[in-house]
């Protein structure tokens, strides 16, 4: 019998199994050759620092990074969170046709720091699916005509070859379609899964299904869809620049940024806004951790995890009033809290430097009226 090493399988023979051997090493190739040429047109001045390379129209290029002329117009990938799909209600098992493409395409991190995100359906985390047990997926990937790079994916909620990773392998412009039921219920995650799927992972490329039981789950008032993944990522050159993928500081696990959506503190008042909720009203978080790397300490500043669903597992019973949860890098919890009061809740990772520097924090602003038998900010008044 084979062990376990003998039976992975090499860079090329997985693009060759996939059908894109030729893409695939045509693809690395064309990066590697990029990524030298650019080096050798570049020079670094006596203090280290990058000198950008003029380019034909006048403007300037750093090191393999693409100039935008107007970061402003660059699109959104962070996720809207409150996109979340309805609970099934129906009674017997269905048949589901969800189409998911994957493109490559600028954005900002944040203000003056532009990334090479790979996102689904034009979103990071991409999509969140919502079926329930028994139910058949008909599922169309396509890969983007002006992408770079291969892709495929991976579903955690599927029995099958690579989670499906292997008959979903795409080269630019290529779609694949493939059929599965969806046999136990839990909330999974689905991400790239190509040799360098870490770097694609890291780059936004990861999402949410949620297959609900056949009694489904508990009434809530209000429901809210976070990913968190890190990012790692050379300094811009300037703020109209590309700033390039640092694959030396994913491999040792020390990225610049950890983020909810795809944006540094994306889902607060100082980006694109805080989420919405009121009083008296228990809201559920459906959560995917994409890492590639890193586990989340997910954390409500100023609550508690009212009911907590740890890994997905929904078949289970849920544990009551955690304070912070750990969510490993490729899977997910269901989480819910109440809200009994008026306040701004900070959602966080309580490995806290990701939360104060580099980004993972959303918040949730909760109104209605105060209530000092339960908090009162101003007892001696």
């Amino acid at each position: 019998m084979q062990d376990h090493h003998s039976r992975l399988l090499s860079r090329s023979e997985f693009l060759k199994r996939t059908g894109l051997m030729t893409i695939g090493g045509s693809l690395l190739g064309l990066a590697a050759c990029k990524s030298s040429t650019n080096q050798q047109a570049s020079s670094q001045n006596q203090s280290g620092s990058l000198i950008a390379t003029p380019v034909s129209n006048g403007q300037t290029s750093a090191i393999g990074g693409e100039v935008v002329a107007d970061p402003t117009k660059l699109p959104r990938v962070a996720a809207d969170p409150t996109k979340v799909p309805p609970p099934p209600t129906y009674g017997s098992p269905q048949v589901h046709e969800i189409h998911l493409t994957i493109k490559e395409v600028l954005a900002e991190i944040k203000k003056g720091v532009i990334f090479r995100f790979m996102a689904f359906n034009d979103q990071v985390p991409g999509p969140m699916i919502r079926v329930r047990q028994g139910d058949v997926i008909d599922l169309h990937f396509t890969s983007d005509k002006n992408n770079k790079y291969p892709h495929n994916i991976d579903f955690h909620s599927v029995y099958g070859t690579g989670g499906g990773a292997v008959a979903l392998m795409c080269g630019p412009g290529q779609t694949r379609h493939i059929r599965f039921k969806v046999m136990y219920p839990g909330a999974f995650i689905y991400h790239c899964a190509v040799p360098d799927l870490d770097m694609h992972i890291s780059s936004g490329m990861f999402g949410m299904m949620v297959v609900e039981p056949p009694e489904g789950l508990p009434p809530v008032d209000r429901e809210f869809y976070l990913g968190q993944h890190e990012i790692y990522v050379k300094p811009p050159v300037n703020d109209h620049t590309e700033a390039l993928f640092d694959m030396e500081a994913m491999l040792q696990e020390i990225p610049q940024y950890v983020v909810f959506n795809g944006a540094f503190n994306g889902l607060t008042s100082e980006r694109y806004g805080a989420m919405q909720a009121k009083q008296k009203e228990r809201v559920r978080i459906f959560f995917v951790n994409g890492g590639p790397n890193l586990s989340s300490s997910f954390h409500p500043i100023g609550n508690v995890w009212t009911r907590a669903w740890r890994d997905g597992g929904l078949a289970n019973a849920p544990d009551k009033y955690l304070q912070t949860i750990n969510v490993p890098p490729g899977s997910c919890a269901v989480v819910e809290m109440d809200l009994p009061i008026a306040e701004t809740i900070v959602v966080a990772d309580h490995a806290i430097t990701r939360h104060a520097r580099q980004g993972a924090s959303a918040e949730i602003q909760v109104s209605g009226n105060p209530v000092p038998e339960i908090f009162n900010e101003h007892p001696d008044a």
